[in-house]
């Protein structure tokens, strides 16, 4: 004969509580005295209680899972540093909450459409918005549904309702400061993509304390990009002796083409890139970046979600958090 499993009931029976009090405790409501809570506790550990998840997620309206949603190409999340930081940062500040998390990856409209149709359908608690490009309307369409929502990152011409970034002018201001305190004079930019704010950021940085002619290519974060933007800065212009690269591995691209080329790095020209990633140490030679706090912004994401999620009032629903220059032989 099959043992029957421990019921609600039985819970509440051991205890010596109402059968609603064990439903909060399981819920994890505040409105139980924590001599009850102790108790139930205690009578679940006993009698080795298991809480049915679905008639949990029914009463809750909770599913206890969180989406990731980045709007980029698998190549691009699995290849590049910057993508792995930020999903362990999330991981790490959703590790204590009994949150999971779940990664969804779209590009298209026709995958953007069938996500937010998952997303709003009770399937997630919240939603974390990576890498979004232009005017995407996910953001706005999840906030009007109720579903809390964090970026990473604000949106180009949005104000964003919660998110958390990087100082990135800034950054980039270090880095173009950098290039001109070691006498450089023709410093070229190698931009990130101009329909992301962080690409728009990163560029305007430059421009702010450029001292000379505006040498600018477009790249898309990627090293093939950095390397082909190289290539076009030089026939522009041979003469130039620095280049900033708005993510690490566009400077690195670049740095590869400039051997191609026979320019020596740093004698000919200084490279900078931004990110502060794992490669960067380990370039021909090392790599000057500027320092962001990607683990540290996926944390602080996460973090965010859960107060929204739990209807705690945040200190801040923007928080933009510190860059600064790594100095190594690059430049």
């Amino acid at each position: 004969m099959t043992e029957q499993r421990p019921t609600l009931e039985a819970v509440a029976a051991r205890a010596g509580v109402g059968r609603g009090t064990v439903s909060r405790v399981i819920n994890g409501s505040p409105k139980v005295s924590e001599r009850s809570r102790e108790a139930v506790l205690q009578a679940i550990e006993e009698l080795g209680y298991v809480p049915n998840p679905a008639a949990r997620t029914l009463v809750t309206r909770r599913t206890d899972t969180v989406a990731l949603v980045v709007s980029e190409s698998e190549e691009r999340v699995w290849g590049e540093p910057f993508f792995a930081g930020i999903i362990r940062g999330i991981s790490a500040g959703l590790s204590e909450t009994g949150l999971q998390l779940l990664l969804a990856m779209a590009q298209t409209a026709a995958e953007h459409e069938r996500l937010e149709h998952y997303l709003t359908g009770h399937h997630v608690d919240g939603a974390l918005l990576l890498s979004l490009h232009g005017d995407d309307p996910l953001p706005r369409r999840l906030e009007e549904r109720g579903l809390p929502t964090v970026m990473a990152g604000s949106q180009l011409g949005s104000t964003p309702v919660a998110c958390v970034d990087a100082d990135n002018r800034a950054g980039a201001r270090q880095a173009v400061q950098h290039l001109v305190d070691r006498g450089r004079r023709r410093i070229a930019a190698i931009a990130g993509p101009q329909d992301m704010q962080v690409g728009v950021d990163r560029l305007r940085g430059y421009r702010e304390l450029n001292p000379g002619p505006d040498l600018v290519a477009q790249g898309d974060f990627s090293e093939e990009s950095g390397a082909a933007a190289m290539r076009e800065l030089l026939e522009r212009d041979p003469g130039l002796d620095a280049v900033y690269a708005a993510s690490d591995p566009m400077a690195i691209g670049a740095m590869r083409a400039l051997r191609a080329a026979g320019r020596s790095v740093p004698g000919d020209v200084a490279v900078v890139g931004f990110d502060d990633s794992q490669m960067a140490r380990h370039t021909e030679p090392p790599l000057t970046t500027v320092h962001q706090p990607v683990e540290e912004m996926g944390r602080a994401m996460a973090e965010l979600l859960v107060a929204r999620i739990q209807g705690r009032e945040p200190e801040s629903m923007v928080i933009v958090l510190d860059t600064r220059l790594v100095v190594r032989e690059s430049s």
